[in-house]
């Protein structure tokens, strides 16, 4: 089978739209193939200066003094700065701000900073952090989640080491076990994945001539950094621009603060020099969040006829030492321990627990990648023990729109898992299973196929302020100027963008300049996360294009000598209807709305939906919209050394509509092969609270040798709320093929595997061990 990625098949065609639904190149495209893309970390500026972070020595430890002495007499030295030299707050966390910007009396893991340098060279810094003397006292690190929650166990914050705890209940889960037929009860453990972009976290800051501060760092939420960034200088935010786009590469790992608050100290202590930090790749294996590690306890009850009636789940996260977003990651990962189903009796609960392993934080999935495994494993299981049919059994138990979810409320917006399973047992791959499977490399070689579905919340939920916000300007030369401080981070959301102002502006979408993640330039958009992007962006430029066509009819009108609603808009022009000949370009609307003074520029708002009522110690469950997500996949197994090969993805995402099919596929192979590699490769190994995995070198990636054949086949339940019909996806994307990969791998080898990776030597132990208990049996 060659190792290629398939092409999209899409489920049909809109005539009636010029843009949206079409494969428009990305605008960003170019620059990016070529190399010609700058990115905040690649740029240089005269009379610059380099600064370094000297992290802890310790996992956990007091600090009895710090004496800078040594590295300040440093020739080559511009300043060296600790927690005495911050102005404000020293503290910094989207939600729970317990990360000292520089530790004062205590370090908790080994990414924590002590203090900071800037001198004339690298090599000079590097020197310089080495001179630093830090007395420490060190103390035992607290490293595994379930320990730390144990009375007596070393405190890691004052509230203790259980940073949140959420408990999701619905209906009588212990009448539910005592009517199910079939109980399935088993732990499962996955990996801390690091995120691995390219870029890794760096940046400039730089004090401009009119003394306010400037600072160019790749980031996920620039106005949100900027606030934070100002509560620790001390500092009118106003007075910080911040230019967070594009990024090399995100996935949640730039959402937090990574370097800005670093580089906006240094910056004000260099002279007016601007300061470049870039974290090396080891730095960024130390310092950079992780996705958290869960122990999750899944307990399953059915009937005969494939009904699922009980569920209880246990979850425990290790978030490492600070909180960063791990309370929101547990409270996601609840609302989906259920998976896209009604089960009337539910008991689920997730504890978000601190210690001294690093800091995890945001990351694509956002706690649902953990939990899925249980419940789609449970029902492969109760498919195998009843004979059904493991699609036709979830499309039994699978909610529609307007039914009740198994977290208790009436879903109401666009649900499109049944039609991903209807896909799913209509392609190819399915329907072909006995023969793909018979077609081994090798007579050792097992081939197996999994099926498995799941759905990731699309928006911020009930706690968190959700809104979108765009501006449209028209410029001197007739194109239009659309400003949104969502980030680019290598999903093309900014093509996105260009084809709805285009169809909504009635114009060619070479006529829309694209400007994102720039604090000066574009309105508070909230971030790029929780697969907000495209419906957010989409829906804010959609709310404010009819402002601008308002502005442009008027001013046309006038200069017409028309009524308003005698102007047609028509292809990069608007005339008088009936009359082409009688028209005025967006040049000349320019021109006299500049020669009357009046702006060009429109805004856009609105609230994003969400529902009424909060569940109780949800921690802000539910959302008002998901996305869904069914996938197919092939793998074959060695059984001889229990080395697995995904062969083939069949991957059924429910887009709301599909706005760019590139975009998409690019949004299903990345998810995909992420998927794979969190499934079979990725772990970043602690020990006693120290990293062993050092850098990319011992750290396992997909590459192309492990990227399968991977089909799209796309589902459009179009959500009314959003742009056109779309809702977000670039979550669920990598979420149900954990399952689907591990479900093949039992049915090529007969073995359940609960912990990821799934390891080859543990499959391969898995598979003896199977044998010797068929063995004994016989």
């Amino acid at each position: 089978m060659s190792r290629q990625i398939g092409k999209m098949k899409p489920q049909g065609t809109d005539l009636e739209l010029n843009w949206v639904g079409k494969p428009v190149r990305r605008i960003d495209g170019p620059v990016k193939v070529t190399g010609e893309q700058k990115y905040m970390t690649d740029y240089q500026y005269p009379n610059m200066v380099w600064g370094k972070v000297l992290r802890s020595k310790f996992p956990f430890a007091k600090i009895r003094s710090i004496d800078t002495t040594k590295a300040k007499a440093h020739p080559e030295v511009v300043c060296v700065l600790t927690y005495e030299d911050i102005p404000g707050f020293n503290g910094f966390g989207i939600v729970t701000p317990d990360q000292p910007v520089l530790c004062e009396d205590i370090v908790r893991c080994t990414s924590d900073a002590v203090a900071l340098v800037a001198a004339e060279t690298l090599e000079a810094a590097e020197e310089a952090i080495g001179l630093i003397e830090v007395d420490y006292d060190p103390m035992e690190p607290v490293t595994d989640a379930e320990s730390a929650m144990v009375q007596g166990a070393p405190q890691l914050h004052p509230d203790g080491n259980i940073h949140s705890h959420v408990v999701i209940r619905n209906g009588d889960v212990d009448k539910g076990f005592d009517d199910a037929d079939y109980i399935f009860e088993n732990t499962f453990y996955s990996p801390r994945q690091m995120h691995a972009f390219l870029e890794t976290e760096g940046g400039w800051a730089m004090v401009e001539e009119d003394g306010s501060l400037t600072i160019q760092c790749p980031g996920q939420y620039g106005h949100r950094d900027r606030l934070q960034i100002a509560r620790a200088l001390a500092l009118n935010p106003q007075r910080i621009h911040i230019h967070s786009s594009p990024n090399g590469g995100g996935f949640g790992g730039k959402d937090e603060i990574t370097v800005q608050i670093y580089l906006a100290l240094l910056a004000l202590h260099t002279n007016g020099r601007p300061v470049k930090l870039h974290l090396s790749r080891e730095e960024s294996v130390v310092a950079g969040i992780k996705r958290h590690p869960f122990k999750v306890t899944v307990k399953t009850g059915a009937k005969k006829d494939g009904t699922i009636i009980a569920h209880k789940v246990r979850a425990v996260a290790d978030t490492g030492a600070y909180a960063s977003l791990g309370g929101a990651v547990v409270a996601l990962a609840i609302e989906h321990a259920a998976g896209p189903y009604k089960i009337p009796n539910v008991d689920m609960e997730g504890f978000c627990v601190y210690t001294n392993n690093g800091v995890a934080g945001a990351f694509r999935g956002f706690g649902v990648n953990q939990v899925c495994v249980g419940i789609e494993t449970h029902i492969d299981m109760l498919a195998e023990r009843t004979g059904l049919d493991p699609i036709e059994i979830r499309k039994k138990n699978a909610y529609r729109r307007g039914e009740v979810s198994s977290l208790g409320h009436v879903v109401q917006s666009s649900v499109g898992t049944i039609e991903t399973l209807e896909r799913a047992q209509q392609c190819d791959l399915w329907v072909n299973r006995d023969l793909y499977k018979s077609q081994a490399a090798e007579p050792w070689k097992k081939r197996g196929i999994g099926v498995a579905t799941s759905f990731h919340a699309v928006g911020m939920g009930l706690r968190t302020p959700d809104y979108g916000a765009a501006s449209i300007e028209l410029l001197e030369n007739g194109k239009f100027k659309v400003g949104l401080a969502i980030e680019e981070i290598g999903t093309g959301n900014g093509t996105v963008y260009a084809q709805v102002a285009a169809e909504c502006l009635k114009c060619d979408v070479d006529q829309i300049v694209v400007v994102q993640g720039d604090t000066r330039e574009t309105l508070d958009s909230g971030t790029i996360s929780a697969s907000r992007s495209t419906y957010t962006g989409g829906r804010a430029i959609a709310t404010a294009a009819p402002r601008m066509l308002e502005l442009l009819s008027k001013t046309a009108a006038d200069l017409l000598g028309v009524a308003d609603d005698q102007i047609e808009v028509m292809e990069n022009q608007l005339a008088v209807a009936g009359d082409d000949h009688r028209s005025v370009t967006y040049k000349e609307i320019y021109k006299a709305l500049k020669d009357k003074n009046q702006s060009t520029r429109v805004e856009g708002h609105f609230y994003f939906p969400r529902e009424k009522m909060e569940l109780k110690q949800s921690g802000g469950a539910p959302h008002y919209m998901y996305g869904y997500m069914s996938h197919v996949v092939m793998v074959e197994v060695d059984t001889l050394t229990g080395e697995t090969d995904v062969l083939k993805v069949v991957a059924i995402p429910d887009v709301g509509k599909v706005l760019n099919p590139q975009g998409l596929e690019g949004q299903t192979e990345g998810g995909a092969i992420m998927g794979i590699g969190y499934t079979l490769y990725e772990d970043v190994l602690m020990k006693d609270g120290y990293h062993q995995t050092k850098n990319l070198t011992d750290y396992i990636l997909p590459t192309i040798r492990e990227t399968p054949v991977i089909e799209t086949i796309p589902v459009e339940s179009e959500e009314a709320t959003g742009p056109f019909g779309a809702k977000g996806i670039a979550e669920v994307v990598m979420i149900p093929i954990i399952p689907a990969i591990l479900n093949a791998i039992y049915d090529a080898a007969g073995v359940r595997m609960k912990k990821l990776p799934a390891k080859p030597e543990q499959i391969f132990q898995a598979i003896q061990a199977s044998k010797s208990r068929e063995w004994v049996s016989g």
